[in-house]
């Protein structure tokens, strides 16, 4: 079960009072929830599955997390890799999210090199539903370790359910996270995770286009001091990516939350990248983007021992 012990009793006292005032806190729970553990196509054996992944949240309650499974060519257990998704700055687009698919660039890219991957939408997004777990609080004082706290228990359930498969191997994953995803992923390198090698962050980070506009930024510096809370307790080395036009997190503020966070102890490659395309926060996902982060990320993976074999 995820925790970070040393906030476990101030959280569950946040989350409560979370759920009395906005009348709920989850999606499914186990009383409602009705959808097999496997989905369309609903053979242990295709390539492309649909799951619902259950994690606990801090009040106590299990909420299922819609997932997609992607498995590589071959039937021996494969190295697992978890794509988090980031976070749209306006919540009405929240509901209308979907899964990351098999035939995208970005998992082609794992699944060509034999590893299995994994897409979720966690709470609040798309099909999973429920209230907004991962906010931190509007922009007059945003708590972003909170917000990163909670987009790492669900990384941790998808992780620990994933490695449960048959076809998965049980340690060793790589999870990889983009925007909001990606704080998430930093976030959950400073919480134990035993079953995981190497943590890739792309364009991560949380509360860029404030008020929806570009390059406009909530308190970057509050990032800072998140990111720096983060690395005190971080043990595994990170890969962060970004590009020179990226409209979230422009080179300024990625330079100092990373720097913030190496001081503080933890262990990340910075790598600011030249332009991509209109917007460099879609590098990640876009066309041709594996060209650009994978050499990078090949090269991590190979000095983190985290090669799908």
């Amino acid at each position: 079960m995820f925790r970070r012990p040393q906030q476990l009793l101030a959280d569950s006292v946040l989350s409560l009072a979370l759920c009395l005032g906005q009348g709920a806190c989850s999606g499914q729970t186990d009383a409602t929830a009705s959808a097999s553990e496997t989905g369309v196509p609903g053979s242990e054996t295709s390539r492309d599955q649909i799951r619902f992944i259950p994690v606990i949240d801090a009040a106590g309650q299990t909420v299922r997390l819609q997932a997609r499974v992607c498995r590589p060519a071959g039937d021996a257990p494969a190295r697992l890799v978890v794509i988090n998704h980031g976070s749209p700055p306006n919540a009405a687009a929240r509901p209308r999210m979907q899964l990351g698919r098999c035939e995208q660039e970005a998992a082609q890219w794992f699944l060509r090199r034999g590893y299995v991957v994994v897409f979720a939408l966690r709470r609040g997004y798309g099909a999973t539903g429920g209230g907004w777990a991962e906010g931190y609080g509007g922009c007059t004082h945003p708590n972003y370790v909170r917000g990163g706290d909670e987009t790492a228990r669900d990384i941790n359930a998808v992780v620990d359910y994933a490695t449960a498969l048959p076809f998965v191997r049980p340690d060793g994953a790589v999870v990889v996270g983009q925007s909001a995803g990606g704080w998430g992923t930093i976030a959950y390198d400073s919480v134990p995770h035993p079953k995981v090698a190497a943590f890739v962050v792309m364009a991560g980070g949380r509360g860029g286009h404030e008020n929806n506009e570009a390059n406009q930024n909530c308190h970057p510096e509050r990032l800072a001091t998140a990111a720096g809370h983060f690395g005190a307790t971080a043990t595994t080395p990170m890969l962060w990516i970004y590009a020179a036009n990226d409209s979230f997190f422009a080179p300024p503020i990625v330079h100092d939350f990373h720097e913030a966070f190496i001081d503080a102890g933890g262990k990340a490659e910075l790598h600011q990248l030249g332009p991509y395309d209109g917007d460099g926060h879609q590098l990640f996902l876009g066309p041709g983007g594996s060209a650009i982060w994978g050499p990078l990320v090949e090269r991590y993976l190979a000095q983190q021992h985290a090669e799908a074999s």
